[in-house]
């Protein structure tokens, strides 16, 4: 008997601060709703946002896209680095400047502490740049072990985040 593989409501994070920020966003969109196994179900408007590390580089471009994915933790993972190794991704610096960061913020309800992965992503409750956009297209979400979108939000300034 074959079984269907479930589908689960993911949420990634997805910015970029060098060579056309706005077009590396566009153009990871594209490639993440193209891979098998992955739908896009909403997608945030675009924000700039000062950068999180080093100040000498340039201010980030930041969305949220939603999608449904059969796609296991890890495998919607590799499947991100591979995107982002395609758009130039260099891992040199801990926050520094790079040409596409996707992050898994959400996989449906779950909580993952592995190695290579941790759901909900660290420091994702903090982040203006993850949370204003998240909350655009998913306002009633529920952040496991974090509590709801909403009251988060509340204690996040906004920080010089522009919705562009």
């Amino acid at each position: 008997m074959h079984t269907t593989p479930t589908k689960v409501i993911a949420y990634i994070g997805l910015g970029s601060n060098l060579e056309n920020p706005s077009e590396q966003i566009h153009s990871a969109r594209a490639a993440i709703a193209a891979v098998t196994g992955i739908a896009e179900q909403g997608f945030s408007s675009l924000y700039h946002s000062a950068p999180m590390g080093p100040q000498d580089q340039p201010d980030y471009v930041n969305a949220v896209m939603a999608v449904t994915t059969e796609l296991s933790p890890l495998e919607l993972l590799r499947a991100l680095q591979a995107i982002e190794n395609s758009h130039g991704r260099v891992r040199a610096e801990r926050w520094g400047a790079r040409t596409l960061d996707l992050d898994i913020l959400l996989y449906g309800e779950q909580v993952i502490e592995l190695p290579d992965l941790t759901i909900p992503h660290i420091g994702m409750t903090e982040r203006e740049f993850v949370l204003y956009p998240l909350h655009e297209i998913a306002p009633q979400l529920d952040i496991p072990n974090k509590g709801k979108l909403v009251e988060l939000l509340e204690h996040c300034p906004l920080a010089g985040l522009k919705r562009l």
